[in-house]
């Protein structure tokens, strides 16, 4: 009797929702995107700046995304057109947040706060939705899961 090995292939099917370990990889990369942006808590502002010597509101964003190897355009309004819409209660760490027709944006840390470099003089700070302004000039947010690793910046 000749005995043959038998290779057995597994084949997983995800639903359109993406599986469970695409979801924990995307749940993974929010809190690694918001542990990098609170490393810049008190960078100061700086228009055009996308480094830590200074950050404008969507060169934070673009800086931070691109150490979890996601290339961003430098523009707020740019930056709304990717990802997908989430709802204001349905934020989650990582997600972006934009304001003032689209001409500001930081990224969400949780608990109604978000990381953002808001205008000169000022350094990187977390500021609530609730406060007065920002609720005030909400204009949506996105999420960046699923995207590929890079993206047409567009500059």
């Amino acid at each position: 009797m000749v005995l043959l090995p038998i290779s057995v292939v597994f084949v997983a099917c995800a639903s359109g929702q993406g599986s469970v370990s695409d979801r924990s990889a995307d749940v993974r990369r929010g809190q690694s995107v918001v542990d990098l942006a609170e490393r810049h808590i008190g960078a100061p502002y700086r228009w055009g700046g996308a480094s830590p010597s200074g950050f404008d509101c969507s060169g934070l964003v673009r800086y931070v995304y691109a150490q979890v190897g996601v290339t961003l355009p430098h523009n707020a309004a740019r930056q709304f057109r990717l990802g997908r819409p989430v709802s204001r209660d349905s934020l989650e760490p990582g997600d972006l947040v934009f304001f003032d027709r689209l001409r500001h944006n930081g990224i969400y840390v949780g608990n109604g706060r978000f990381i953002h470099a808001r205008q000169a003089g000022k350094r990187v700070s977390i500021a609530s939705l609730d406060e007065d302004w920002y609720a005030a000039h909400w204009a949506g947010a996105r999420r960046l899961d699923r995207l590929p690793r890079s993206i047409d910046s567009e500059e």
